[in-house]
């Protein structure tokens, strides 16, 4: 047996797990994306399906009479408009490369089209409730990813000491990531009660009113993304703290010859070595927090009035709350292409910065 025959044999167990289990549940949703598919009606009868084509699609996404205004958004068309002006001025003064300035032209002027869209006199969308789900689900993203960014990185840096009592920060710290969500939503749901909440004891102590977060419109999302940024700070510190301990101690002693400590050393010697380790926590994060789920179904059950309902729990209820299955597996696609989009602009922006 050559090696190459020998490798294979040893990858067919993990190939055929994972085409298994990931690959024809992937190909499978898109067909079914493709029928109108009650699930009921089919788990009694497979012949209940019928094929509908994209039809689906036009229901999830498209409406009647819809036409397109510059205006409709302001803020997110303008903040398209700046992103292709940036983008484009980045390129001339050679700071990005082609490839990078096409990718985030591309994303800009998405931003700049797709808020315009709406429907027209004696219009309305087929599904009223998915692009505000939509919306949700991107600010809850635009929030959470940055904040466990940050925060796990200057926690790494602080950690970032082989001392025993720093060991022990690192435990406690990583604790929370081991945590299930259900129990993660309960510590969090008692933090923010409104009677017997650590927060509003807090607020009481200086004087304020305790705000009622969960179904408080203004403020359930933010108490979302405070209960994930909490949970999700575990591994991501893990990694920083990796790609820290990976950095030479010799760049920062040559750094301190010309009087670089501190944060002009974290500014120049460590991010510039994090570039790649950054890019990889960006990524996971952008993949994990659009999947966001038992938060919003835990804590404030999607509301109040869907300020928090997400794009995963709406399939959710669509396929076994409405038996759409079929409806069902076209917003799931819709989240597959959204989420690798937004990986592969994390990827060629991160490959720029590597070079």
């Amino acid at each position: 047996m050559t090696e190459a025959q020998a490798a294979f044999v040893l990858l067919l167990p993990f190939l055929a797990t994972y085409t298994l289990f990931l690959v024809y549940p992937f190909f499978r949703g898109i067909w079914i994306s493709l029928h109108d598919w009650n699930l009921l009606a089919v788990a009694f009868n497979p012949d209940a399906k019928e094929y509908v084509g994209l039809r689906n699609y036009e229901r999830v996404m498209w409406g009647k009479n819809i036409t397109w205004g510059a205006f409709v958004s302001p803020v997110l068309q303008f903040a398209g408009v700046i992103g292709i002006g940036l983008s484009i001025f980045l390129r001339r003064m050679g700071r990005v490369s082609r490839v990078t300035a096409i990718a985030l032209v591309f994303a800009s002027a998405l931003l700049f089209i797709l808020p315009g869209l709406h429907p027209g006199e004696g219009g309305r969308w087929y599904d009223r409730r998915f692009w505000p789900t939509v919306g949700n689900t991107l600010v809850f993203v635009g929030w959470t990813v940055p904040g466990v960014t940050i925060a796990s990185l200057l926690l790494a840096a602080a950690l970032n000491r082989e001392t025993k009592a720093m060991t022990v920060y690192r435990t406690l710290f990583f604790l929370s990531q081991i945590l299930s969500v259900t129990v993660v939503t309960l510590i969090w749901q008692i933090m923010f009660s409104p009677r017997q909440g650590l927060i509003a004891n807090i607020t009481e102590t200086f004087g304020g009113s305790p705000v009622i977060w969960l179904t408080d419109e203004n403020f359930a999302m933010a108490a979302i993304v405070i209960t994930t940024i909490w949970w999700s700070l575990g591994i991501a510190m893990i990694l920083f703290l990796a790609g820290l301990q990976d950095i030479s101690k010799d760049l920062y002693e040559a750094a301190a010859l010309d009087n670089a400590t501190g944060r002009k050393a974290f500014w120049y010697i460590t991010l510039p070595n994090l570039k790649r380790t950054i890019t990889l926590v960006i990524v996971l994060q952008v993949i994990l927090q659009f999947q966001v789920f038992g938060q919003s179904h835990l804590m404030t059950q999607g509301g109040p009035n869907d300020t928090t309902q997400v794009l995963v729990r709406y399939i959710y209820q669509t396929a076994f709350r409405d038996s759409e299955l079929g409806r069902a597996s076209a917003m799931a696609v819709f989240l597959f292409v959204i989420m690798g989009g937004f990986s592969i602009l994390q990827f060629v922006m991160g490959r720029e910065e590597s070079q």
